[in-house]
């Protein structure tokens, strides 16, 4: 049977914001153009080396309801919470904290003349395991494997499967997919995508096509663009004179009601109500 490569239904221009006491991201999930991309709530990218745009960092706060995916390029980011949980994210590592019940936790990035870049990805939870045990999966760099095609195409499989390889994050609900693909110029990329999940292209790095369907056929992104995929059960990604490099993210939509609070995402907000009223009292942790 022909595969059905996804089209690229929305094209998402990513939003300065600032967040913490006063970083300088790029959000392309989490805002009044694309609030919610199931079971995805927020991606963020982060990337400067100017000590101003992010010196200041995440000084502690709490989450619940969520999973927090933080994958840093270059430099390093510092974090610690209040279950005693301390250490370093460097360049090329990733931390995939779930939050569950709920963490208090900081998150410095640190001043280095590499400056820092990298990404912050929420995936939500389904109800069953809202208040579950928090807990970490930090990956080094080194145990990410990364795939050679021949063509010089380059896949880090953070989690899920890509060509018979699996990533090292594991036990997850929604089922994801996330890797890092850089592709040379004058080259098609083309891999296998579950048909059941909802997915997308973060392209951070140069210019690609991506089919289009109807008469247009294809449709070229520049950097930095986040592309929502369609339906089908693979993408193809096609580069000319520039290279590409981007995030291929996919999860199983949860299909369940959504609360949002900043850093809490329940199901009602009489959940949300006590998430604040937890964290007031003091036995929030």
């Amino acid at each position: 049977m022909k595969a059905l490569p996804r089209r690229a239904l929305k094209i998402i221009e990513p939003q300065p914001v600032v967040e913490g006491a006063g970083v300088r991201l790029k959000r392309s999930i989490g805002t009044r153009t694309l609030d919610y991309l199931d079971p995805f709530l927020l991606l963020d990218h982060f990337a400067s080396t100017n000590p101003r745009d992010y010196e200041a960092g995440f000084p502690l706060h709490p989450h619940r309801g969520i999973e927090t995916v933080t994958y840093v390029l270059s430099g390093t980011v510092s974090h610690k919470d209040t279950l005693g949980n301390s250490g370093s994210i460097g360049a090329g590592d990733v931390q995939w904290m779930t939050a569950g019940r709920g963490i208090m936790h900081e998150e410095m990035p640190q001043v280095s003349p590499e400056g820092i870049a990298g990404f912050q990805l929420w995936v939500n939870l389904p109800a069953k395991l809202k208040m579950t045990t928090p807990r970490y999966q930090d990956i080094l760099a080194s145990e990410i494997p990364e795939i050679k095609r021949d063509d010089g195409t380059i896949i880090r499989v953070i989690t899920g499967q890509m060509d018979h390889i699996d990533g090292p994050v594991s036990e997850i609900a929604a089922d994801p997919f996330y890797a890092d693909v850089s592709v040379p110029p004058h080259s098609s990329f083309t891999g296998a995508m579950d048909p059941e999940h909802a997915g997308f292209v973060y392209l951070f790095e140069g210019e690609a096509s991506f089919p289009a369907g109807g008469s247009v056929g294809e449709v070229r992104v520049t950097s930095p663009k986040l592309v929502v995929l369609g339906d089908g059960d693979s993408i193809n990604v096609v580069t000319s004179e520039s290279p590409a490099r981007f995030l291929w993210v996919s999860g199983k939509p949860l299909n369940e009601p959504i609360a949002r609070y900043g850093p809490f995402v329940m199901n009602t907000r009489e959940e949300i109500e006590q998430a604040l009223l937890d964290l007031r009292r003091g036995n929030f942790v």
